[in-house]
């Protein structure tokens, strides 16, 4: 009877690890934005020097590092993946900007928004769907959300911007947050 438990148990384990693995893979997928993208993401959040950035699903990290380089702002990153957090920290520290780039390892939908002036998220729409209860949540008044090529349903995107690179088209969502009702 012992056995029949445990190689039940060991079922389904099998059965739950890879739903969860793609549960995270339908969140935010590794694609990375290419960098004249990155650059007009912070361009159009109008990051300013001292501000913080969170980017949801950050990936390598790249947002974080020209935010911390070019704008001289804080950075937050929040990634599930272990090899991607590894590759981010190692390049923050190559790069200098340990005091400025931090990057958690963690449910992008259980981060602590709460510092955040910018948020950059380059997820599926259904993603979007899930973070919008957390940003209404836990960001502050003018905080800005900027979402690479898929919008936020039911907020009306205060700028809408288009780079073009290698021939496609990637659209730019902003999203200011209003003032707090109450």
């Amino acid at each position: 009877m012992r056995n029949r438990c445990f190689v039940l148990i060991l079922v389904v384990v099998a059965l739950l690890v890879p739903a969860f693995a793609q549960q995270a893979e339908r969140l935010a997928p590794f694609v990375p934005s290419p960098q004249t993208v990155v650059e007009r993401m912070l361009e159009i959040a109008d990051l300013k020097p001292g501000e913080t950035v969170y980017d949801l699903g950050c990936g390598d990290g790249r947002i974080l590092f020209t935010a911390a380089r070019e704008f001289r702002a804080k950075a937050v990153g929040v990634e599930l993946s272990d090899p991607l957090v590894k590759q981010g920290r190692d390049q923050a520290k190559r790069l200098g900007l340990e005091n400025r780039v931090s990057i958690v390892q963690g449910d992008l939908l259980k981060a602590d928004l709460r510092p955040a002036d910018v948020v950059t998220i380059y997820l599926l729409t259904e993603a979007n769907d899930q973070l919008k209860p957390l940003f209404e949540r836990s960001l502050h008044p003018g905080a800005r959300v900027v979402s690479h090529d898929f919008k936020i349903r039911g907020w009306k995107p205060d700028r809408v911007d288009e780079v073009v690179v290698s021939g496609r088209a990637h659209k730019i969502y902003e999203y200011i947050m209003p003032p707090h009702k109450g």
